[in-house]
């Protein structure tokens, strides 16, 4: 079971204890203006639920095969060993035996358990999904069904990025859930989870929906519940109360590496399209453009014209990459994907990445207080890609703007050289004091924009910054090695 976070714990008889079951009004000696208010009837009633999905709810152990030989410790030895490890004896090895006290010809191989988990059947052709860690590292994964039938699987792929493998199982007219429309669930409805936790087979915990689309880091943005899940769970269904899977149980919020009152589940929505390219090819395509990118602040939108702060700012672009073929800068700000709007920076590489690479899309960006749409064609997204080469080259002797502005900056002319590295104007900064030393920035930070404005020269930048309010914040776009971000800062009275 991954762990993630730390949280409080939140249990199901807590939830008992506060959610109860309302009297009736003459019960308690309430007045006709609270008896007024709908009574609660109690809480739901999941039996007939579960005895419908529990038997596609599958219990999921690995094992791992170890080479043993008698050249090394003694049985007695080994025997005490498994007893202290593995909380039995060891197994029999399989093949040929030396007599005691003699030795083996050849290494044997011993299966050994290395780890349980989750999942469900899918179709009924014996198609079960699972969590990718669940399998990660195994060489056998077995399948155990609720009628006790075990089959030996096949792991058809696995996705790490979204946590998600697809097994197949020899079988037919298997119980097979039925996926239901993530896009849909409310926070406080109730849900179930089903699976093992600590081996415990065809345990069912149930809670509500604490949040939707929880960024927690990962590519995928996952549903929060308050169910309990154990390590064991993974892979296991998170289902409706109509019956439905909505996600699948993946992450815990602990400190213990037990239950700690949140948990998080994939979307099965995303989960079946990671299966169904599972299915197809073992692995998942993605697309990528090429760029890194940050949040966009209240400051910055606010400096440089954009309602709300929204977006993905975008600090690197890939040299020969995908955007930078189509002209995206560091500095510009992308505010919808293929028309589809950009709240936060994390929406970004999960459009991109369920892109078809090839493909042709259109990036939107806010450049300089305007919209400017621009055309990429979406690259194959690799597992490394190569970081861009550090900056270096001729450095000419620039030209020296004086004392420090209102910002904090002495500041010079970039070199012919440096201009023709970059591929444009800018100013390279000699010093820094006051509120651009306090915002961390340094000799030789190059300065590409302030507000709205490119800068060309120091002459230019020296005037533009004398034109500032200092009563509002302005940001500038810095570069520093091969990335670039905005930094707000806001101008000393002079």
């Amino acid at each position: 079971m991954k762990t993630n976070f730390s949280a409080g714990s939140k249990t199901l008889s807590a939830l008992m204890v506060s959610a109860g079951i309302l009297f009736a009004p003459a019960m308690v000696g309430l007045t006709p203006a609270h008896a007024a208010a709908p009574a609660v009837a109690g809480l739901p009633d999941f039996s007939d639920m579960v005895d419908k999905v529990g038997p596609a709810v599958v219990n999921i152990r690995t094992t791992e095969r170890l080479r043993m030989r008698d050249d090394g410790p003694d049985q007695d030895e080994m025997q005490e060993f498994f007893r202290r490890f593995f909380g039995g004896q060891m197994p029999t090895p399989r093949g040929p035996q030396a007599p005691r006290g003699g030795r083996r010809a050849v290494p044997q191989e011993q299966e050994v358990q290395r780890g349980v988990g989750s999942g469900f059947i899918i179709s009924a052709d014996g198609y079960v999904l699972t969590n990718a860690h669940v399998v990660a590292g195994a060489d056998e994964v077995y399948v155990t069904l609720t009628d006790k039938r075990e089959f030996k699987a096949k792991v058809l792929g696995s996705d790490v990025s979204t946590d998600v493998a697809l097994l197949k199982i020899d079988g037919g007219k298997l119980p097979a859930l039925t996926m239901g429309d993530p896009s849909k669930i409310r926070v406080g409805e109730w849900v179930i989870a089903i699976g093992s936790p600590f081996n415990l087979e065809n345990t069912v915990t149930a809670g509500i929906i604490s949040a939707k689309s929880r960024d927690t880091g990962e590519y995928l943005p996952l549903i929060q519940s308050d169910v309990a899940v154990n390590p064991g769970n993974s892979g296991g269904p998170l289902i409706n109360m109509r019956g439905e899977v909505i996600g699948i149980n993946s992450q815990i919020a602990t400190l213990s590496g037990g239950y700690n009152g949140i948990s998080f589940a994939v979307p099965i929505d995303e989960a079946m399209r990671v299966a169904d390219q599972l299915k197809k090819s073992g692995k998942v395509t993605r697309g990528r453009i090429g760029v890194s990118v940050g949040e966009v602040s209240r400051e910055v939108a606010e400096s440089l014209g954009l309602k709300g702060a929204r977006g993905a700012e975008v600090s690197q672009v890939e040299a020969g990459g995908p955007a930078a073929k189509a002209g995206l800068k560091p500095g510009d700000i992308i505010v919808k994907f293929n028309g589809t709007e950009i709240n936060k920076s994390s929406d970004l590489p999960r459009l991109v990445g369920n892109t078809a690479p090839n493909s042709k899309a259109t990036v939107t960006v806010w450049r300089t207080g305007a919209l400017v749409d621009l055309p990429v064609v979406v690259a194959e997204r690799e597992s490394d890609q190569a970081s861009a080469p550090g900056r270096g080259g001729e450095r000419g002797k620039p030209k020296a703007e004086g004392a420090a502005n209102a910002l904090g900056f002495k500041v010079s002319d970039l070199s012919a050289a440096e201009k023709k590295e970059l591929g444009g104007t800018g100013v390279k900064v000699d010093a820094t004091e006051g509120v651009a030393a306090a915002a961390g920035l340094r000799q030789g930070d190059i300065l590409l924009q302030l507000n709205n404005t490119a800068i060309v020269d120091a002459k230019q930048f020296a005037a533009l910054v004398a034109k500032l309010d200092p009563k509002k914040p302005s940001v500038v776009l810095v570069r520093r090695g091969d990335t670039s971000q905005f930094v707000s800062l806001r101008p000393t009275a002079r």
